[in-house]
């Protein structure tokens, strides 16, 4: 009894051989509890923003259930994408959230930049109208100090290249507005870059990775301290990335090829790679790259966490569920208020230390988000400057030409 009450109080108490051999899950949910306490549980990607334009029209003031409960009001109880709202992330001990300012392929070429500036406004509101639940974090001590304040640090995501408008001046502002990654493609190409898609179809259009724009844009977010992620992207963009970067990478929501052999994960060759630069994977939820399949208990979910270890090292592996962006979760991890029965899941594997559970909650990532910053402070000093490059005719040209090809291949099979 005194154990559970250390634990339930948050006195830094290891966890005994007993405890891991034969404790009960409510055991095992307060030690969790007590981890989650003590560092932030930092998840890499949410795409609530989204749902909330797509369901509400990005209109926070109608929008009162996001407080008492989105589960109980519809469309958001009967949509298999929702999973998200503040009183779930509470119970589900989140300490940090990145949030994704996301926007459809389809905005290429058209208003992704305009849509993605509101979506980076619907955020922003969203933290300062429920100021008791979010704080807004813009770098590894705001998220600190969010968690000993009780309030979840509310980090921002540009989900897709394609919001940049082929510009780095876009890039520039997106930072000062508080954006801290960008995933570099989401399901379509950019001019400078190939996502997952174009490596698995070899009749998609590519460019073999990055462009030398491409690259410029790594360098650019190392100068700003924007992380780069890889989620989405083809194998190619991925190993041009690590080639380009300074500072370390992440994948906001990914799982592993060698479990679930689809481009849309991270095949081991790239794992490794990750240690040389201190980066992370932040592991996915979503069914289909899990398992390949459409129904997994949650157990399905820890071999990827497990390989990702073993390839990479515990310094490496993070999460990233990918909730409200996924239609299919694991049994068990149905929302967000189910990290803790993760957390509970892992005790009983006497493989994983209380510090390995730290790390994987929050403390890989603090790492990572320090190494970026730090990287930004050295070229600061040395008086790197902004980068004035512009995309060329030639890229443009190429990118363009592919989507030509493509909806006069669709157009001809229609007519």
């Amino acid at each position: 009894m005194a154990l559970l009450v250390a634990l339930g109080t948050g006195v830094g108490v290891g966890l005994p051989l007993a405890l891991r051999s034969g404790s009960s899950l409510q055991e095992r949910l307060i030690a969790a509890q007590n981890i989650l306490a003590q560092v932030p549980l930092i998840d890499g990607h949410n795409d609530m923003p989204w749902n909330i334009r797509k369901f509400a029209g990005g209109k926070l003031n109608t929008l009162r259930a996001l407080e008492t409960g989105l589960q109980h009001q519809d469309p958001w109880s009967k949509s298999a994408w929702s999973h998200t709202d503040l009183p779930r992330l509470r119970e589900g001990r989140v300490g940090a959230q990145f949030w994704a300012a996301y926007v459809p392929c389809g905005a290429q070429y058209l208003d992704a930049v305009k849509q993605t500036l509101e979506q980076i406004d619907l955020i922003k509101r969203m933290v300062d109208r429920y100021s008791d639940y979010l704080r807004l974090a813009v770098d590894a001590k705001g998220i600190e100090e969010s968690h000993q304040e009780g309030r979840i640090a509310s980090l921002l995501g540009v989900e897709g290249g394609h919001s940049l408008g082929n510009s780095l001046g876009v890039l520039r502002t997106y930072y000062d507005l508080g954006i801290r990654y960008v995933t570099l493609t989401h399901t379509c190409n950019t001019p400078w870059a190939d996502c997952s898609i174009a490596e698995a179809d070899p009749h998609h259009p590519r460019e073999g990775g990055l462009t030398h724009f491409g690259k410029l844009v790594i360098k650019e977010m190392n100068r700003l301290g924007v992380i780069v992620d890889l989620s989405h992207a083809s194998s190619a963009t991925m190993h041009h990335a690590l080639d380009a970067s300074r500072a370390p990478v992440i994948f906001s929501h990914s799982s592993t090829r060698a479990l679930c052999n689809i481009t849309r994960n991270v095949p081991d060759e790239v794992l490794k790679r990750l240690v040389k630069l201190f980066s992370l994977i932040f592991a996915c939820f979503y069914e289909s790259v899990v398992s390949c399949a459409r129904r997994s208990w949650a157990y399905r979910f820890i071999p990827h966490i497990n390989h990702i270890r073993r390839v990479a090292g515990i310094d490496h592996v993070g999460i990233g569920a990918g909730y409200d962006g996924i239609n299919t979760t694991p049994q068990g991890l149905e929302d967000v208020s189910k990290y803790p029965y993760l957390f509970a899941e892992l005790l009983q594997d006497p493989t994983w230390t209380e510090e390995d559970l730290r790390k994987l909650a929050g403390l890989n990532f603090l790492r990572v988000f320090r190494q970026v910053e730090k990287v930004r402070e050295d070229l600061r000093r040395a008086n790197a400057l902004a980068d004035e490059t512009s995309i060329t005719n030639e890229e443009l040209k190429g990118q363009l030409q592919c989507i030509y090809q493509e909806r006069s291949a669709v157009q001809s099979v229609v007519t």
